[in-house]
């Protein structure tokens, strides 16, 4: 069944490229990068490598760090149970319901089904478009910080749940939040139970690296005018979209537009003073050496 829903969602979202990369990336610029293709790679590769190491090292981290959080971890769900309680203090006083409860009040299958399918497939959409489209651009600078962004987010993000044990709405109030993605949806559990743990909510980080999208898509405002308005209703959808579902709380959504800022802040931070990546070759290319030596 993971096949199957994992074919779904490349099948969806790879339509969803096709169509705006032709209508926001224009065909000047996709044949301009057929012709310039190893060169833009070749300015980006290092930072594609770090990605690689980043998101192998996550997935490793996340396989082992529920057992790490319960050694070191605290454990942050009634806190942040609590702290939510609060937000709609203002307009509802003593009577405040929780923000999950709230939104799911408002449910219907309409919205359900928007929700649900920007959770899954406008997501993933909302983080590999900017790939695509910054590597049709001859400046290297967005796709650089594109990745370095997208690294953060996973690396702040994973340390967080190592550090923080939180159960999302749907675990800790299910008498009051129901899991909505997967009383409609079923299949969907199969891959969001390959991807990630229960503990793992503190922060969002479907928000952060939607609000990640978001703001870098405003950074290239002057490229790409038509990607922004996309970008921010896709963001906002996919940050209502983790609450109205049961799977975040509103803490967590707050604190995921938060590392997404951040992220975008050190993104813009190695673009401008960009890795030095020649002294790393140095040593891998002396270590294989070393080795080589000893083989013989």
């Amino acid at each position: 069944m993971l096949f199957v829903v994992l074919g779904q969602v490349l099948a969806v979202v790879a339509a969803m490229l096709l169509v705006t990369t032709g209508v926001v990336v224009g065909r000047e610029r996709l044949v301009r990068t057929r012709y310039e293709y190893r060169e833009r790679f070749s300015s980006v590769a290092p930072y594609f490598g770090l990605l690689a190491v980043v998101l192998v090292a996550n997935k490793v981290a996340r396989d082992i760090g529920p057992g790490i959080s319960w050694l070191i971890g605290l454990n942050v769900t009634p806190y942040i149970h609590r702290l939510d309680g609060l937000l709609l203090w203002p307009l509802y006083g003593s009577s405040a319901p929780q923000v999950v409860v709230w939104l799911q009040a408002r449910a219907s299958p309409e919205l359900t089904a928007y929700f649900s399918f920007v959770y899954v497939f406008g997501y993933v959409f909302l983080l590999v478009f900017p790939v695509v489209a910054y590597f049709a651009l001859r400046d290297p600078k967005p796709i650089r910080r594109t990745v370095v962004a997208y690294g953060a987010n996973y690396v702040i993000g994973v340390v967080c749940y190592v550090l923080f044990i939180a159960y999302g709405p749907r675990n800790v109030i299910a008498g009051d939040v129901e899991g909505l993605l997967f009383t409609q949806y079923t299949q969907f559990q199969f891959l969001t139970a390959s991807v990630n743990h229960q503990t793992n909510v503190f922060p969002s980080l479907h928000t952060s690296m939607a609000v990640t999208a978001a703001l870098l898509a405003w950074t290239t405002r002057e490229e790409y005018p038509l990607w922004v308005p996309v970008a921010a209703v896709l963001a906002v959808s996919v940050a209502l979209s983790t609450m109205y579902l049961g799977i975040h709380w509103a803490t967590d959504v707050v604190f995921g537009v938060a590392l997404g800022w951040a992220s975008v802040r050190i993104g813009r931070r190695m673009e401008d003073t960009p890795p030095e990546f020649d002294g790393v070759r140095r040593r891998l290319r002396a270590v294989l050496r070393r080795l080589q030596t000893g083989s013989r």
